[in-house]
């Protein structure tokens, strides 16, 4: 090959500094992601049977979307047993989607045995092997999971998955919405305090995930409300102020989301089933980064526009 002559080098490197710089390559940098959507069921079951699920996981499916997440398989009146969660789980199966089901407290909580006494850890444990035994979303089109269950510490957690589509990282967290199952009678709180744990241990686990990843959102879904965007009193305020009547279930989660979200340089949305005022409409509402969205029993719609100062915006899924 012949060797370049020495008075070609200042035109070669004229020619480089003139090139437009969309014509190098940069390595490590990110091109703006496409516009996604993805699908969220509120906890659909203040009735016993099944038809407004059909019909939402119907709407859904015929949708293009990333992904559905669902929010409980039964209602609180419907009962406990195999044969009912199977009967669901073939419902789910069906669904043309990927679709991550996050358990609700109606199917677990206020389960009983045949001798009247709580069943609510053991019908828990088994939602966890028919709905979250894999590691892939359900419904016909796969999309691959990443569980707490997969750390040997927390194996038992399986229904707490994450998953990313492009600049966004979705995770669910199983804090049920009677006020997180906190129980008030003395030792009766192992269930509690143990997924207390598991879910501190999650949260850092998914926000160091996304700071490593520079995402530019995290999304939560749970179907408690924790209220994030509530202030707790602080200075002579917090000092006076009276003790709750009730323990919050919520409040050791809130504050730890409060301040992790405070050390993320993205969005920090939260999504819930928590019921909606009479007439009233999902709508997203934002304090700093912290974003939050109760759904109650409606499906929804969820636009993601990367680059978009309303990075999320909603729509009824059956529109």
């Amino acid at each position: 090959m012949p060797r370049l002559r020495p008075l070609l080098y200042p035109l070669l490197l004229a020619t480089l500094l003139a090139a437009p710089m969309g014509a190098v390559a940069y390595d490590g940098a990110r091109e703006a992601a496409d516009p996604h959507r993805f699908g969220v069921i509120g906890h659909s079951f203040g009735k016993p049977g099944d038809q407004g699920f059909k019909k939402a996981l119907a709407e859904t499916s015929e949708k293009s979307l990333a992904f559905v997440v669902v929010t409980g398989i039964k209602a609180a009146s419907e009962p406990c047993g195999d044969k009912l969660y199977g009967e669901r789980r073939d419902l789910v199966d069906k669904a043309k989607r990927p679709v991550i089901v996050l358990p609700a407290g109606s199917d677990w909580t206020e389960c009983r045995n045949s001798a009247g006494r709580t069943n609510a850890v053991e019908r828990l444990n088994r939602l966890r092997e028919l709905f979250h035994g894999e590691p892939n979303a359900l419904g016909a089109k796969k999309l691959a999971l990443t569980r707490l269950s997969t750390s040997p510490r927390f194996r038992g957690y399986a229904e707490n998955a994450h998953w990313s589509v492009d600049s966004v990282l979705y995770a669910t967290v199983n804090l049920p919405a009677n006020n997180n199952h906190y129980l008030a009678a003395a030792g009766r709180n192992s269930e509690y305090e143990d997924r207390l744990v598991a879910t501190r241990f999650w949260l850092n686990r998914l926000f160091t995930l996304a700071r490593r990843d520079k995402v530019d959102a995290i999304v939560l879904f749970s179907e408690g409300d924790l209220k994030p965007l509530q202030l707790e009193p602080t200075g002579l305020r917090g000092l006076l102020r009276r003790a709750p009547a009730a323990q919050d279930g919520f409040a050791a989660v809130r504050k730890q989301v409060q301040a992790l979200a405070k050390r993320f340089e993205g969005k920090v949305l939260l999504v819930d089933s928590a019921p909606l005022p009479k007439k009233g409409k999902p709508a997203i509402e934002w304090r700093e980064n912290i974003g939050h969205v109760s759904i109650g029993g409606e499906a929804v719609e969820v636009k993601v526009t990367p680059g978009e100062k309303a990075l999320f915006s909603l729509k009824d899924a059956g529109e």
